[in-house]
């Protein structure tokens, strides 16, 4: 799990199989072998900070719909990047369990943006302010929900805690952005993808 700190490439993948540690099998075994021959392949590859780019707040945000197995519940995925240089970045099982992809969404919107809430304040306390983030998400109708006060049927079941971009919306900190999937960054995150596409990602 430490590797996770300065590995983003294989946050997914751990944090899948982390969810069986308490009874794993011979296939959750093989996977994290697996995991072990990517690193031992990737030994040169990691995060590089260079001096003298911005310091511009920008974050990405997806989801799957009931990509657990067992409990049918979604995965989280974000990243934050100030400038070009990614930050932070997580991926977690979702708490609730959602009835659509678009209220996937809405909920890993709502956990990111807790996030960027945070390093926002961490930021201003060295005298950066911020507003406007712009937030990346490849579902239109998340974004339709944050951006409208009106309470929808399709959200009545959501848990309140979830509403908390639409107010940061509302209030002009964040500006929700739609990415198509091809340039969602954060999809790494969520699910396993293609060689080719995860490849892509990860330069």
């Amino acid at each position: 799990m430490y590797l996770t700190s300065s590995r983003p490439d294989i946050v997914q993948a751990v944090c899948f199989c982390a969810r069986y540690q308490s009874q794993p099998t011979e296939k959750h075994l093989k996977e994290v072998k697996r995991i072990f021959r990517y690193l031992r392949g990737t030994v040169n590859m990691g995060l590089w900070y260079p001096k003298g780019s911005s310091f511009e707040l920008t974050a990405f945000s997806d989801a799957d719909h009931a990509g657990c197995i067992d409990t049918r519940k979604s995965t989280s995925g974000g990243m934050q990047f100030l400038g070009d240089k990614l930050v932070s970045w997580m991926s977690k099982k979702q708490n609730c369990t959602v009835m659509s992809s678009v209220e996937a969404e809405y909920v890993a919107l709502s956990v990111s943006c807790a996030q960027v809430m945070w390093m926002r304040t961490q930021l201003q306390d060295c005298g950066f302010n911020y507003i406007k983030i712009p937030f990346c998400c490849d579902s239109q109708l998340a974004i339709a929900i944050s951006c409208n006060p009106v309470q929808h049927s399709r959200t009545k079941n959501i848990y309140t805690r979830y509403h908390f971009i639409m107010e940061k919306v509302e209030n002009g900190i964040i500006e929700l952005y739609f990415v198509i999937t091809e340039y969602q960054l954060a999809d790494m995150f969520t699910k396993v993808l293609p060689e080719d596409r995860f490849k892509y990602l990860v330069r």
